[in-house]
């Protein structure tokens, strides 16, 4: 009987996990976590002595390490790119939120006192799309469009749909008419989305200062806000908001807020400034056509839970931010990830379909016309409209998904350096307990250059992927443990 033929990637995967090599390849491959697509850093790594500045060692990643580089994980925060970096990033977005709500990580606990709303806040309508809504009391799904009195759109085509849409239907979101849906306006809003928020800030913190008047105080609001497409392809925002009092002495101090200030008024200066926030954008290339810039109707403000009338926990509010804090354009099912040329955005295009459509705006509203051929005018396009060319893969939106202002809480890069310095601190301890003459007053000094991104073969893939699945249940087992003891 003949031994079964075996495949490259099996013959690799036994050449790896039968080599003498390794345990310590999983060893080093350890602080990668399972990432999908690990960073390959190539040079030296220097041991110095932090009183004096002498190098006490150097090593070479070509000779100290496997496969001669360091491995280090992408950290991408699109789950759709690496679940694993995705799933770091969400645990880290948690715990920024909540340390605004709760207190923790630099933040004080009096803040769990602090007026604090929750806002959904959407776009506009451009156009009638295929929805699904549920009857809240019967738990029925309603017919998606009917109208009693059906007319044609100019284009010929009735603007309903008697369908019962399931929640996986590829129509949700879907224009029911191409030619009446105004994908130009749409593009163009998710480019000035970020701008609107600003906006919108201002005009709250203006809000205000009637209140702070009245109190002899001066107040400002705090906010952690997330982004999340829509499956029509426009994002929207949910945001925490947090109202504190500022120490003219300390304005870093996080104050609490005069007492007869509410959560139930935080939320009505909120609605007030959403509903009068809106501008119109500038001239589009010499025509003079604008486009008007506001919020849509559709507008959800609750009472944090801890406050008056809370209605949602801290905890559900941090857990709901950080989901969306890992997607991306999925709910639209735009495909492209990354940056689009001109060749990637001609293939998308397609003008009988509704992303097709969004794509080809995005890129065509974003092209520098030709006689602009100065310096100064270039630079106002890159700065306006030429933004909408550059993110034609997010339909038009450049902004970051997860963002905060300044004093709501700690950032993640503090978190990141704490998990850091919690994972170095035990390497210490375990090597303290094993060598008598470490000295903790050295510093680690790289000089590395990129080798490359990914796992060399499929087989290396496999077994760091399976290598961080049992370490996740090792440690989930150890907290199991650790809550039951």
């Amino acid at each position: 009987m003949t031994a079964p033929t075996l495949t490259p990637a099996r013959r690799q995967l036994l050449h790896r996990a039968g080599s003498d090599g390794h345990s310590r390849w999983l060893a080093h491959t350890a602080n990668t976590r399972g990432c999908t697509r690990p960073v390959r850093l190539t040079g030296s790594i220097h041991t110095v002595d932090s009183s004096s500045g002498r190098i006490l060692d150097t090593r070479h990643t070509a000779t100290h390490m496997p496969d001669g580089v360091l491995y280090v994980p992408c950290g991408d925060r699109r789950a759709s790119v690496c679940p694993p970096c995705a799933e770091t990033y969400r645990a880290d977005t948690y715990q920024l939120i909540k340390a605004g709500l709760t207190g923790g990580k630099g933040v004080p606990t009096s803040v769990t006192g602090h007026p604090a709303v929750f806002a959904t806040l959407t776009a506009p309508s451009f156009g009638p799309v295929h929805t699904r809504v549920v009857n809240a009391k019967t738990g029925k799904v309603r017919p998606c469009r009917i109208r009693r009195t059906i007319t044609p759109c100019p284009h010929g085509r009735l603007l309903v749909c008697t369908q019962r849409h399931t929640d996986t239907s590829p129509a949700l979101g879907r224009p029911i008419c191409l030619d009446c849906y105004d994908h130009a306006a749409h593009v163009v809003w998710n480019g000035w989305a970020g701008e609107l928020w600003r906006r919108t800030m201002i005009s709250l913190n203006r809000a205000l200062r009637p209140w702070a008047k009245a109190h002899g105080v001066k107040l400002r609001v705090s906010y952690g806000k997330v982004a999340e497409y829509q499956r029509r392809g426009v994002v929207h925002f949910h945001a925490l908001i947090r109202l504190d009092t500022v120490d003219l002495d300390d304005p870093d101090a996080i104050l609490a807020p005069p007492a007869d200030i509410t959560a139930e008024t935080l939320a009505e200066l909120v609605a007030g400034s959403v509903t009068a926030t809106g501008f119109r954008t500038p001239d589009y290339a010499d025509t003079g056509h604008t486009w008007p810039i506001a919020w849509g109707s559709q507008l959800d403000i609750r009472p944090v839970n801890g406050m008056t009338g809370g209605e949602i926990t801290s905890e559900a509010v941090a857990a709901y931010l950080a989901k969306y804090a890992t997607k991306a354009t999925e709910p639209a099912g735009l495909p492209v990830t990354s940056r689009m040329n001109a060749q990637a955005a001609e293939h998308y295009s397609d003008a009988d379909t509704h992303l097709g459509r969004l794509i080809a705006y995005a890129w065509q509203l974003g092209g520098c016309p030709s006689d602009y051929t100065s310096d100064e005018q270039q630079q106002d396009w890159h700065d306006t409209f030429g933004r909408l060319r550059r993110w034609t893969h997010m339909l038009g939106f450049g902004g970051h998904f997860a963002t905060k202002s300044r004093r709501y809480s700690t950032t993640h890069k503090a978190i990141r350096a704490q998990r850091r310095e919690w994972q170095r601190s035990g390497q210490l301890d375990w090597r303290t307990r094993h060598h008598d003459d470490v000295d903790d007053t050295t510093l680690i000094v790289c000089d590395l250059t990129l080798a490359g991104i990914g796992w060399n073969t499929t087989a290396d893939a496999q077994l760091a992927a399976s290598a961080a699945a049992r370490a996740r249940e090792h440690r989930a087992l150890a907290k199991q443990e650790r809550t039951t003891a």
